[in-house]
């Protein structure tokens, strides 16, 4: 967090043992160290922002977060660490990706980061970070190779970034500078299955040219128990640095190519009333270490995008390949005035598949609701195949999200020049650019439905359904080769292009102690290529028969197979453009305080959710039905106070925020049309003495939905998920050959569903380490994430509870304790 004061980080640095999130705090002291020498006032931000930016002379609110920072919070994912910046709401219970980020009360109507951009080193992963199964942190590993994650919330980020009137998280990259040295690390899950090995290396290769080099490999089955390991690959990064007179040249690359595993909901039981609420596991089933994974459920067939029979691994879960290469350079052209270029081309693909229970109900009730009265379960697989199912326990009704990521490829280019000059008494700062992506959204869902049992352990088998007359409805399990569990919807194959241009400029004014800035953009673009599904409409055949087996006989299951009518595409072809803008000023009172206020607008240009809807485009011309449709904007204002004096910091921001939304849902399949209202108080505060460093921060948030124009009864209520406090509280005590730390990260309740029927009990998540260092450069670090291993309910797909108690829920995962070793070199 910027509010910290900025440590020199010695080898004591070296405490991070995470398996799925590891840092290098001593490298990264030897990378940057000119910044973490520096006052702490003095360190520079330089994300969303015209030039970097030192916190108390900036009219934003801006964050960073230290390899040591990250460390007290003991992450597992880059969702968890997004959970500590101040006002950033990090629904942290999908894995290691396909998190729900949203910021200061700004909606999650659907998934992902809608309005809040995820980079890297200043340019997005993706141009849209809620691209359905293909959300930004999907794409995204942290590792050694991460210095510092920045944050800036509202302000310039509608202006110096495109689709993120929100924010922006960057995670910016070592480089080696002044490194020359690396470290290699071992972690092991002790209490889950986890083995994972982490390197980087840096330093100078000759005057002015440096270079860095990292990644991580591993394997296991993941902090939950699913029978087979779901989480298995790896990353490897790389840059080389030129300075010369007035300027450097970098050149980087990437390499991602992992499987980690996709959690969705689980069944949990409710009791009580739905204001008070009392939820405990199911029989058999905890709903913090299981889900709804099985060693006995890891393929599944299906007709392809192509309606070719393919059969699909259900291990690989979330699945980034990213193959990405890039540049980055500033030149100075004149006195004063430089020109900076970044550059990145992103080669992205994969798949995401996990299953979804579409229902939870008794082995009997399920029974006669697929096979009619007299039906009956058995078991498909497992120790008691061909058994029959206990009518009295419970079975999911598994929708399998099986969605082909075939491109997502992206290529970002970003040009500004920047210079300085006199203004009577003052100084100003000019910067003018144009900013340019082409985004490929190129996906198929191909999803079934299955008969699981609900079993813990990674031990669930699969399912049939037998009725009166001894006729299987099923084939091992599968159901239908389509998603009959939700009415055989949703086949469908996107092959979309967007190209966004966006020209901008900001000029800053600096007298003495008052500092002002504005800054504009305007967007223009293009969405063009077609979709493919009897979702459409229009007389589009989505269901036929198909011998999967080639037996020559129609099973039940073979004859709900869905198929993707590619003869009867949908155009996309439609244009858009928006104007966004941000203005602010800060006073400097005193050296050690400051206040700020900012007002602006920005907007979110909706991508893949706003199709497959007749009443949004036309699918004979492509055209959209208004330009309203094409963008969502944001309004906000906020104002702030900035103090730090000796050890001592706080920053407070008051905001309010207005915001419009159109979006589609896919688990719910609804579509959303409203506008949201959200006020509230963001505070952050540090404290450092001796050895011991203390951090806090806190958001109040009073949102509501102002206006629904599809489901009215909605008006006046707190949209879903939104929690009046959320908080986080993190310290530190550090000696030569110890370090030890804990980290707090809290919610107030929330409601399950924009009802504001179901409440989720609100709930304090502690994580906590202790590293000891023996001998010189080498360390023994134990982590733990979720120490108390505590419930905590970051969604729900039940608005109330319903007959017969069982919700399905996202926990985060339960208590999990890692060792590493670490050699410094």
């Amino acid at each position: 967090m910027s509010i910290l004061k900025a440590l020199r980080v010695r080898s004591a640095y070296a405490v991070l043992a995470v398996a799925t999130a590891t840092f290098s705090p001593a490298a990264h002291a030897q990378d940057v160290s000119a910044q973490d020498d520096a006052p702490s006032d003095d360190v520079i931000i330089v994300t969303a922002v015209a030039r970097g930016a030192n916190v108390l002379d900036s009219s934003v609110s801006v964050s960073s977060l230290s390899a040591e920072q990250i460390a007290t919070t003991a992450p597992r994912s880059a969702a968890e660490i997004f959970r500590n910046i101040p006002g950033i709401r990090s629904e942290s219970s999908g894995g290691e990706g396909n998190a729900n980020i949203a910021v200061r009360g700004l909606p999650i109507a659907s998934g992902g980061a809608k309005f809040l951009q995820l980079q890297e080193d200043g340019l997005p992963i993706l141009e849209f970070g809620d691209i359905t199964f293909g959300n930004s942190d999907i794409f995204l590993r942290a590792d050694l190779n991460i210095a510092r994650v920045e944050a800036i919330r509202g302000g310039s980020a509608s202006t110096f970034a495109s689709n993120s009137p929100g924010g922006v998280i960057n995670m910016i990259s070592k480089t080696g500078k002044d490194q020359n040295g690396g470290t290699i690390q071992a972690t092991l899950g002790l209490d889950y299955d986890e083995k994972r090995f982490d390197f980087d290396y840096g330093g100078d290769l000759a005057q002015d040219l440096y270079f860095h080099i990292g990644g991580f490999v591993r394997q296991g089955e993941g902090p939950r128990d699913i029978g087979y390991d779901g989480n298995r690959g790896g990353q490897i990064k790389a840059n080389i640095t030129k300075e010369f007179t007035g300027g450097y040249i970098r050149f980087y690359g990437k390499y991602l190519d992992d499987r980690a595993v996709g959690y969705l909901p689980n069944p949990v039981r409710v009791t009580g009333t739905n204001d008070n609420p009392n939820y405990s596991n199911v029989p058999g089933f905890d709903i913090r270490s299981d889900s709804l994974h099985s060693r006995f459920f890891q393929s599944a067939l299906s007709l392809d995008g192509n309606n070719q029979p393919r059969r699909f691994d259900i291990t690989n879960g979330q699945r980034p390949l990213v193959k990405a290469f890039g540049f980055e350079g500033e030149f100075e052209v004149a006195d004063g005035w430089k020109v900076t270029n970044r550059f990145r081309f992103s080669d992205v693909s994969g798949g995401f598949t996990s299953p979804f229970p579409g229902s939870i109900d008794t082995a009997a009730n399920t029974a006669t609701g697929i096979g009619g009265a007299g039906s009956r379960l058995v078991f498909a697989n497992g120790p008691q195949a061909g058994q029959n199912v206990p009518n009295g326990n419970l079975v999911a009704s598994i929708v399998l999200f099986n969605t082909r990521l075939n491109s997502l490829d992206n290529i970002t280019n970003d040009l500004r020049i920047t210079g300085d000059f006199a203004v009577g008494s003052g100084t100003a700062t000019l910067t003018a650019g144009f900013y340019k992506s082409r985004q490929d959204i190129n996906t198929d869902w191909l999803w079934t439905s299955h008969l699981l049992e609900v079993k813990g352990g990674g031990d669930a088998a699969l399912i049939d359904v037998v009725n009166a007359a001894g006729t299987r409805l099923s084939d091992s399990g599968t159901v239908a080769y389509g998603a009959s569990f939700f009415g055989g919807c949703c086949r469908r194959s996107y092959d979309l292009q967007y190209d966004t241009n966006a020209p901008f400029a900001s000029l800053s004014l600096e007298f003495d102690r008052l500092t002002l800035d504005g800054s504009i953009r305007y967007d223009f673009g293009d969405a063009s290529g077609r979709t493919f599904g009897a979702d459409l409409g229009g007389g589009r055949v989505g269901t036929t028969a198909f011998d999967f087996n080639g037996n020559g006989v129609i099973s039940a299951a073979e004859a709900q197979t869905s198929t993707i009518p590619l003869g009867a595409p949908a155009l996309v072809d439609y244009s858009y453009d928006y104007f966004s803008y941000s203005f602010g000023l800060n006073y400097r009172f005193s050296d050690d305080f400051a206040a700020f206020a900012r007002y602006s607008k920005g907007g979110r240009a909706n991508a893949d959710r706003l199709l497959f809807n007749n009443d949004n485009v036309n699918f004979v011309t492509g055209a959209i039905a208004n330009e309203g449709l094409a963008v969502d904007f944001v309004k906000q204002a906020e104002a702030g106070i900035k103090y730090r004096s000796g050890d001592i910091a706080v920053y407070a921001t008051a905001f309010y925020a207005e915001t419009e939304e159109t979006n589609f849902e896919a688990t719910t399949r609804q579509t959303f049309d409203r506008v949201f209202e959200a006020k509230g108080l963001e505070v952050e505060a540090s404290y450092r003495t001796g050895g011991f460093t203390l951090s806090a921060s806190g958001t109040y948030t009073d949102a509501e939905i102002s206006l629904d124009r599809i489901s009215p009864v909605n008006q006046g209520n707190t949209p879903r998920r939104q929690a009046d406090f959320i908080y986080q509280l993190s310290g530190q005590y550090e000696q030569d050959r110890f370090s030890l730390g804990a980290n707090l990260v809290g919610t107030t309740d929330s409601f399950a569903q924009d009802n504001n029927l179901l409440v989720l009990p609100g709930f304090t998540q502690i994580n906590a380490f202790v590293a000891v260092r023996p001998i010189d450069r080498v360390q023994l670090s134990i982590n733990a994430n979720n120490l108390f291993d505590t419930r905590g309910f970051t969604e729900a797909e039940e608005g109330a509870i319903p007959a017969n108690g069982i919700v399905r829920a996202r926990s985060i995962n339960g208590r999990t304790i890692s060792a590493t070793l670490r050699y410094d070199f």
